[in-house]
């Protein structure tokens, strides 16, 4: 694991699977009940890929920075311009698969207008994504081509070939006895993409939940897209990663100066009354706010087994999002002030939370 800047992203993190994903945190169902479904949270977050570095490089851990999720396609990947998708700015309407609008702000009418000065009033496609060669000038937009699968795992009593029974069964099996997974599968030739300062030994790797296996390469960046992100953002930009702003207790959409010794009773009398929001925001176009949370530990302690620790839940601001600010930022995501982001273990600007790039005056 060599050192490189810090902030600067070196490498392309490429994840095969080798069958299915896991797409979920599926929920435990109990014989007298075997309705439910699981939410679908895909692709994984660069957390999870985090927690592959902490297995292999635990020692060196605090000196990475990832960043992700994106995906793409093997072979556009082994070609020299590493072409790969991004989630689309939200301000980009598209229907039919197609950009039918791009809004832009207008600071005297205070609203979002399209190239005819109107505001779209229709239903319009989410989660498209777009080539990150084509950032600057996007004409062409990008579904994500894999599928759920929904499947039962049955939990097996360790003397016998049969489905455990609570009443039955020891108290590692108490929780109930089927457990419903919201697996991924991917297309053939389409891969996982994420953004790392560390390069990941190349091999096959246990990722995400219930063990699911993987093939991870590691690939030197190409130095136009490390131009790219090293751009100042200006005043407007659009967020790529989810983004997560706020106090240990409470989540924003746009980042504070955390300052030393605020507590929790002050936060609950007035959320902003030791904070400052660092971006004087004009506005922001976004959608609904993702839930974003993860584990952390596992590690082996003699001969006792600690669990992973739960962090707290949190909402993120979605990929996607822009922001237009007062003033402009003249500095690049990797430059930004670490206070900006929580910290609860490692801070959250470690995997990428709230990676931007900027966007030209017509949005």
């Amino acid at each position: 694991m060599t050192e490189q800047n810090q902030g600067l992203f070196q490498y392309l993190i490429v994840i095969e699977p080798l069958g299915l994903l896991y797409g979920s945190a599926g929920r435990f169902l109990s014989p007298e009940n075997l309705v439910g479904r699981s939410g679908t949270n895909f692709p994984p977050s660069a957390a999870t890929l985090s927690g592959i570095f902490a297995a292999t490089y635990s020692q060196e851990i605090e000196k990475l920075y990832v960043a992700g999720p994106f995906w793409g396609k093997t072979n556009c990947l082994n070609s020299p311009q590493q072409n790969f998708y991004v989630p689309t700015p939200l301000t980009y309407l598209v229907k039919d698969d197609k950009i039918q609008h791009r809004l832009s702000w207008d600071a005297l009418e205070k609203g979002w207008f399209n190239e005819d000065g109107k505001s779209p009033n229709d239903k319009f496609q989410s989660g498209t994504w777009i080539d990150i060669t084509t950032w600057n000038n996007p004409q062409e937009i990008v579904k994500s081509t894999w599928k759920y699968c929904p499947h039962l795992h049955p939990r097996l009593e360790t003397d016998q070939r049969r489905v455990a029974i609570p009443e039955r069964s020891d108290d590692e099996n108490k929780q109930g006895s089927l457990f419903l997974e919201n697996a991924v599968q991917m297309e053939p030739d389409t891969c996982l993409v994420y953004l790392s300062n560390h390069e990941l030994e190349s091999g096959w790797y246990r990722f995400g939940g219930e063990g699911h296996l993987v093939e991870i390469k590691s690939i030197k960046l190409n130095p136009d897209y490390q131009d790219l992100f090293n751009q100042p953002l200006g005043n407007q930009f659009a967020l790529i990663t989810p983004a997560v702003w706020g106090s240990n207790r409470l989540s924003y959409r746009e980042p504070i100066a955390l300052r030393k010794g605020d507590r929790q009773k002050s936060e609950q009398d007035d959320p902003d009354a030791n904070n400052q929001f660092v971006w004087s925001v004009e506005t922001l176009y976004t959608s609904r706010p993702q839930q974003f949370r993860y584990r952390l530990g596992n590690h082996q302690n003699g001969e006792k087994h600690q669990a992973k620790l739960l962090s707290r839940g949190r909402y993120a601001v979605p990929p996607g999002t822009v922001y237009v600010l007062k003033e402009p930022l003249n500095k690049p995501w990797q430059d930004w002030d670490e206070s900006w982001f929580p910290k609860e273990g490692p801070s959250l600007k470690r995997w990428g939370c709230g990676l931007a790039l900027p966007l030209g005056k017509d949005g």
